[in-house]
């Protein structure tokens, strides 16, 4: 058992190899003609952007990094130049020619409108058999991982889950192993991020696909998408073998990848291909903290009967069909069982659970901490709204554009992306889900204080073996709350009940039950005994 899997990690490391190699294969360069026929296509009014863009790529082999330094530093040169001139006219109180000036401004972010111009100048092994090359990356990834997997069928043969020694292994207990995976997933996301130009040989992997999913070529978000799905099929898989004996977590585990699949991949992708707008049913405000933004509006409001569909759905879905399900389920329904980010949190992440700190001070920070971003994200919102139905660039002396940039960068990329899944392998698996996630606010207020769903306990049989609270993703000390028999009725609980399978001796429950029956540990806390027993006895 032990060569198979030794074999399946080498053949995964083969393929993890060659698709971050591909990174830095390739020529790109543009003639002439395709450079002018891109500046055509893209209705660039700037001389000076033709000027630099042939000075610095037309005819020349390059590599990914040259050239989109030097397509960066033409696009840069061609905006600074009309920033001159806009502030030169201002001054004079020029306002025709200030005006004129602004229609040779080239919007968009350097690094976007180098992977778009990088997209076209592409050549090389990879774009060339890109079949090739996704059997030699996905292909040898999805075959190792699963080698790497499949030998514990046996290995793990009773049933039951229990502390196996992940203490003892370095990729599970904070050891090299574990920062190396570390720097890997923070680097993919930086780059991802913030310099897709460089990582433009992926896409053409993935172009085949996307052409038959949406009709036009792969762009990064395609390849996160792609590699989002796939990661969490591999991963599920392992979550079937680990807990193939509790039902609960196998009927969970499908139905996180059926609406990661489905709903945020496929419906979105095919969608496009309709020339409708690209849209995740499953997505609620504020965790789709764009979905008010001014651009998201407007696309939604020219699309149609869809679109205004679209914008609709959304708003019943985040006033009214969250609280009611949180009522009647509890968070779990949608953190545990639909959200794409409890998804790859509950499949990739499964290995580093332990790691989520039980410590009172984490709890205060994470109360800080999550509440302080959505509240970050309301303001926002009310302030974009405000300026989208005014027509104001302002509210209240706030930049409608400075605040989205700074939640977009902050929240969006930062803390979801980078420090969110990044950081799995040292801080646990729900980093963003427990302290940054607005959406996951907002449900634990409701469960907290509205909610038929709690975890009962039964102190009586509890050996105090702790595996419930090492197990605990949300950093919750599972194991105080069963050696007083209390019901667990806290906002950041997420329902996964992996602390009820792990438990040897049935100690706890998941429930849906009236509202009566749940047994506040506040009331606990502040010794109303003849309250408590009321609860008990109704119970």
């Amino acid at each position: 058992m032990k060569f198979i899997k030794h074999t399946g990690l080498v053949i995964f490391l083969i393929g993890l190899f060659i698709f971050t190699a591909s990174i830095f294969t390739g020529n790109f360069s543009l003639t002439q003609q395709e450079l002018d026929t891109y500046i055509t296509e893209k209705g660039y009014k700037s001389e000076i952007i033709k000027q630099e863009l042939t000075k610095a790529i037309v005819d020349k082999n390059l590599n990914i990094f040259e050239f989109s330094t030097q397509a960066r530093n033409a696009f840069e040169a061609s905006n600074n130049y009309y920033d001159a001139l806009i502030a030169k006219y201002n001054s004079e109180k020029n306002w025709t020619k200030k005006g004129e000036q602004y229609q040779y401004k080239i919007f968009g972010k350097p690094h976007t409108l180098s992977y778009e111009i990088a997209k076209k100048a592409g050549s090389g092994f990879v774009k060339e058999n890109s079949g090739l090359l996704w059997f030699l990356t996905f292909g040898l990834g999805i075959i190792g991982a699963l080698l790497f997997i499949l030998p514990n069928l046996i290995l793990l043969g009773k049933p039951g889950i229990k502390n196996d020694g992940i203490y003892l292994e370095s990729s599970t207990n904070r050891g090299w192993i574990a920062w190396l995976v570390l720097v890997y997933l923070v680097v993919f996301y930086l780059v991802l991020y913030f310099r897709p130009d460089y990582v433009v040989n992926w896409t053409f992997i993935l172009d085949p696909i996307s052409k038959a999913l949406n009709g036009g070529p792969a762009s990064q978000w395609f390849v996160y998408g792609f590699l989002y799905c796939t990661i969490m099929l591999v991963m599920g898989v392992r979550m079937y073998i680990k807990y193939r004996h509790n039902k609960y977590q196998i009927i969970r585990t499908t139905s996180v990848l059926f609406f990661q699949i489905v709903f945020a991949f496929l419906i979105p992708e095919i969608m496009t291909s309709l020339n409708m707008p690209g849209y995740d049913f499953k997505n609620a405000f504020p965790l789709d903290y764009d979905f008010f933004f001014e651009w998201n509006l407007k696309s939604l409001t020219k699309s149609g009967g869809i679109g205004i569909f679209i914008l609709v759905w959304g708003i019943v879905l985040t006033l009214v069909i969250v609280p009611v399900m949180v009522y009647f389920f509890g968070k779990r329904w949608y953190c545990s069982w639909v959200c794409g980010c409890g998804g790859l949190a509950e499949t990739l992440g499964d290995p580093y659970r332990q790691h989520s700190n039980k410590s009172l001070n984490a709890w205060k920070l994470e109360r800080w901490l999550i509440h302080s971003v959505l509240a970050f994200s309301l303001l926002m919102t009310i302030v974009t709204l405000y300026c989208y139905f005014s027509g104001t660039s302002s509210f209240l002396g706030i930049n409608s554009q400075w605040i989205k940039d700074t939640y977009s960068f902050l929240i969006g990329a930062w803390f979801a992306g980078v420090i969110g899944t990044g950081f799995y392998p040292i801080f646990g698996n729900r980093v963003w889900c427990r302290f940054g996630c607005p959406l996951a606010a907002y449900l634990g207020m409701v469960q907290r204080f509205k909610s038929r769903f709690r975890i009962t306990t039964n102190g009586g049989q509890c050996i105090s073996c702790g595996n419930c609270s090492t197990y605990c993703e949300q950093g919750i000390d599972v194991r105080a709350y069963a050696q007083k028999g209390e019901n667990i009725v806290r906002s950041s609980c997420v329902g996964c009940g992996i602390c009820s399978a792990v438990c040897p001796r049935g100690v706890l429950k998941l429930e849906n039950g009236p509202e009566e029956g749940r047994i506040n540990p506040t009331d606990v806390l502040l010794g109303n005994d003849v309250d408590l027993m009321k609860l008990i006895n109704k119970k």
